[in-house]
C-alpha cells in the first residue's frame, strides 16, 4: 500500500509540472483511521496542445445513503471546504494552476465515518480556435477505513521474493568462490608440478653429463 502510495504522488507531482506526462493512475480505497489518506483524481486531456481551463469538485455519500454531499471545491488558487464534517480536513494536493489535470486531496484525521464513496467532478473549458468546448469528467472512489493497515499481497510476495533473491545471490557468491579457490589452486599445483618436473629433467641431465667425463 505505501509503494502505490508513493507511486500516485510521483505521478501526481509529475502531472502537475508536466503536462504532456499525464497518465491517469486510480486512487487507493483503503484507509486507516487517524491517519491522513490521498484520495486521487486524474483527468488528463486529450489535446495537450489545447489551452484549457478547469475547476474541480468532490463530493461524499455516506455508506447506507443515496445522496452525495458537496464537500470541497477548488478553482485555482482557491479552495474551498463546503461540508462541516470536513472542515479543516481537506488540502488541495493537486495541479497548481488552472489547467487541472489531477483533483487530489488530502483527506486527514480519518474517521470511520469517512468511509463510502467519494466523486470526483472536472469541469473543463477547451479554448478552441472556432469556440469553446465545455467537457465534464468524473470518477468515484469507494473508501473503506479500517483500524490497522492491511498488507497487500503483491507487497507480501515482493518481499518473499526479495529474500530469495538475496539468498540465491549469497549462495551464487559462495560457488563462485568456492569455483575459484579450487581453479587457482589447480593452477598453482599445475606450476609446482611442472617446475618439479623441469628440476628432475635438468638433474637427469647433469647426471649424464657426469657420466660422460667418466
Amino acid at each position: 500500500m505505501i509503494c502505490r502510495s508513493s507511486l500516485f504522488v510521483v505521478v501526481s507531482l509529475f502531472v502537475s509540472q508536466c503536462h504532456g506526462g499525464c497518465a491517469e493512475v486510480d486512487s487507493l480505497t483503503e484507509a486507516v483511521a487517524g491517519d491522513s489518506f490521498l484520495l486521487g483524481c486524474i483527468s488528463c486531456k486529450k489535446r495537450e496542445e489545447v489551452s484549457a481551463r478547469a475547476t474541480v469538485d468532490w463530493h461524499f455519500k455516506p455508506v447506507e445513503e443515496e445522496e452525495f454531499r458537496h464537500i470541497f471545491h477548488y478553482d485555482h488558487p482557491s479552495a474551498e471546504i463546503l461540508h462541516q464534517d470536513f472542515s479543516e480536513r481537506l488540502e488541495w494536493h493537486g495541479t497548481q494552476n488552472s489547467d487541472i489535470q489531477t483533483g487530489a486531496i488530502y483527506l486527514h484525521n480519518v474517521t470511520f465515518n469517512d468511509t463510502g464513496t467519494y466523486r470526483c467532478s472536472f469541469h473543463r473549458t477547451l479554448f478552441l480556435a472556432m469556440s469553446d468546448q465545455h467537457v465534464t469528467v468524473e470518477k468515484d472512489v469507494e473508501l473503506s477505513v479500517v483500524a490497522v493497515a492491511n498488507r497487500e499481497l503483491t507487497s507480501v510476495i515482493t518481499e518473499i521474493m526479495m529474500y530469495v533473491l538475496i539468498v540465491v545471490l549469497q549462495l551464487w557468491l559462495i560457488v563462485v568462490l568456492v569455483y575459484c579457490y579450487r581453479k587457482i589452486t589447480a593452477e598453482q599445483e599445475a606450476r609446482e608440478a611442472r617446475k618439479a618436473n623441469k628440476a628432475r629433467l635438468l638433474e637427469s641431465k647433469d647426471s649424464c653429463d657426469g657420466v660422460q667425463l667418466e
